[in-house]
């Protein structure tokens, strides 16, 4: 059997030096070779131009380049763009471009499938393929980013981790991926405008703390005690909400960063008069600029539907009256399962 060529965007810069030497060429092939990989998005070494036919050979013959490529795309009636990506050992993954008049947001998956099983989450009910590369997770910003300015002549303004998958449960590539974002011989992104969403992993929301991470983090809530969030979320039985409450103020003790709260409603679940007193007792406990009160999205495997807009504004004026900073976010891409909860490949 023959062993898999390395993947050259996964060699290291002085590993890459040593790898030139040892074939005779200079140091700045590095940089050349990079400046391709990095910012200009080559997707072959073919198209290398600025290297010999001789390197370009040589260097296909070492290295492989494989790079996540488009396979659909669906556009829906409020400009939301969904697209599912091929990997290149035939999996499937999605990724969402959400344009407003301020921002260009970029959704973007962390892993092939969810273990997680949030029960009003389509990614859940599919099973955990694998994790994402950082090449694979920056491919999906570049390409996005790529339908940004055909679409609306605007480069990406913003990138959110809340499409398939638990970003913190692929730690390494998802810092990875950033780091290289927001390099400035990547894409050359602020931090600040990048925020990684969680199901809540407090070991791992620790970890960011503590490497001193400079983007955004939400906690995907959705229930303020413990019963219920059990029910609908299992991460919550070995990560309940007293042990979040404490990793989300060590992160914030040792980063100063954002926090944002999720909060999907789901009638007769979470949207009570007693569930909005008890979302303001956990907001009090963390240093959150914000709720984000998410309209629910129906998805085929879950039986919960959304409140009627009375039951939404109530829940509102409760979380307003207590001088609580919410925000109700409003769907976005419903039309083509886009929207928060929904992704899992079904993309036509």
């Amino acid at each position: 059997m023959n062993t898999p060529l390395p993947n050259i965007r996964h060699v290291s810069a002085p590993d890459l030096e040593a790898y030139f030497e040892s074939i005779g060429e200079k140091k700045f092939r590095v940089k050349q070779v990079r400046e391709w990989l990095w910012q200009k998005h080559a997707h072959s070494f073919e198209g290398m131009s600025n290297l010999s036919k001789e390197l370009r050979t040589r260097l296909s013959s070492d290295f492989s380049l494989p790079a996540l490529q488009v396979n659909t795309t669906q556009f829906s009636d409020d400009g939301t763009v969904k697209s599912r990506f091929k990997t290149f050992d035939g999996h499937f993954v999605e990724g969402v471009l959400i344009p407003t008049e301020e921002r260009k947001t970029a959704c973007v998956s962390s892993q092939i499938g969810c273990s997680l099983s949030c029960k009003f989450c389509a990614t859940g009910y599919m099973d955990r393929k694998r994790n994402l590369t950082y090449d694979e997770i920056y491919d999906q910003v570049v390409l996005i980013n790529q339908q940004s300015e055909e679409s609306f002549q605007k480069k990406l303004s913003n990138i959110v981790f809340m499409g398939m998958g638990e970003p913190l449960l692929n730690y390494s590539n998802v810092l990875k991926a950033i780091e290289r974002i927001s390099a400035e011989d990547g894409l050359f992104m602020s931090p600040k405008r990048i925020t990684v969403s969680t199901a809540g992993v407090a070991k791992q929301i620790k970890q960011l703390g503590d490497d001193k991470v400079r983007f955004k983090l939400a906690l995907s809530l959705h229930a303020a005690n413990d019963t219920k969030r059990n029910g609908i979320m299992p991460i919550n039985e070995t990560n309940n909400i007293k042990v979040l409450i404490e990793a989300l103020n060590y992160f914030y003790k040792q980063t100063g960063n954002e926090i944002t709260l999720e909060y999907i409603l789901f009638k007769n679940l979470n949207d009570s008069e007693k569930d909005a007193e008890e979302l303001v007792k956990v907001y009090r406990q963390i240093p959150a600029d914000l709720i984000n009160i998410i309209e629910y999205n129906p998805i085929d495997a879950f039986r919960f539907t959304k409140p009627d807009e009375e039951g939404i504004q109530n829940f509102m004026g409760i979380l307003e009256s207590n001088r609580v900073n919410a925000r109700l976010r409003r769907s976005r891409g419903k039309d083509i399962d886009a929207a928060c909860g929904q992704l899992a490949n079904k993309g036509k």
